[in-house]
């Protein structure tokens, strides 16, 4: 058994001196820009470390090239500014592309559905948001949180694009140098329990 401990530990430290633990590292985060001809995405990462309770909050934004080879490379993913819902505040938080800074804005809350399925027909079949600039109302449905909300905002916001009030897809990098990906994955898009 000493022998064994023996090897296994000298197997370690050469390891070590050989560079064969030379892994790389994982990002993930919310998608906010997607360049397909220069091959860029640029992302907010998720400082969470509790599953399904995600914290989109680290500044700079990161930007990655995508990966060179194409097996690697999940679907393109769909972008927005939109970080956080917070239905207990009447609150949205944004990353504000001309400040790049985030930005939380208070709402009016019109009607608020909770524990609402995407096969509800209250929401499926639809494509959020849903901006109404004459109404000056916009819908949300969050499959994550399960909830539906229509609210009302001053005037000045609506002259922001659509995709402000979106979550963009959720990604996941795989890399060994800073800004180049060896693997993307778009875990909004891609669901690994299927066969």
């Amino acid at each position: 058994m000493k022998k064994f401990i023996g090897l296994a530990l000298a197997m370690l430290i050469l390891m070590m001196f050989t560079g064969c633990n030379d892994e790389g590292k994982v990002k993930q985060g919310r998608a906010i820009a997607f360049d397909k001809e220069k091959g860029q995405v640029t992302f907010i990462e998720d400082k969470s470390l509790v599953k399904g309770k995600p914290e989109y909050t680290i500044l700079p934004p990161s930007v990655f090239l995508i990966p060179k080879d194409k097996e690697e490379m999940g679907g393109d993913p769909a972008v927005g500014q939109r970080m956080k819902l917070d239905t207990e505040k009447n609150s949205i938080t944004i990353f504000d592309k001309s400040t790049q800074q985030f930005k939380v804005i208070p709402f009016t809350l019109i009607e608020k559905k909770v524990n609402l399925p995407k096969e509800d027909p209250l929401v499926k079949g639809k494509k959020y948001p849903i901006v109404d600039r004459n109404a000056k109302t916009i819908e949300i449905y969050s499959s994550r949180l399960k909830t539906y909300v229509s609210f009302s905002l001053p005037i000045e916001y609506f002259t922001l694009p659509d995709e402000t009030w979106a979550a963009g897809d959720e990604i996941r990098i795989y890399y060994k140098e800073e800004g180049k990906s060896l693997r993307f994955m778009n875990i909004t898009k891609t669901d690994i329990f299927k066969k």
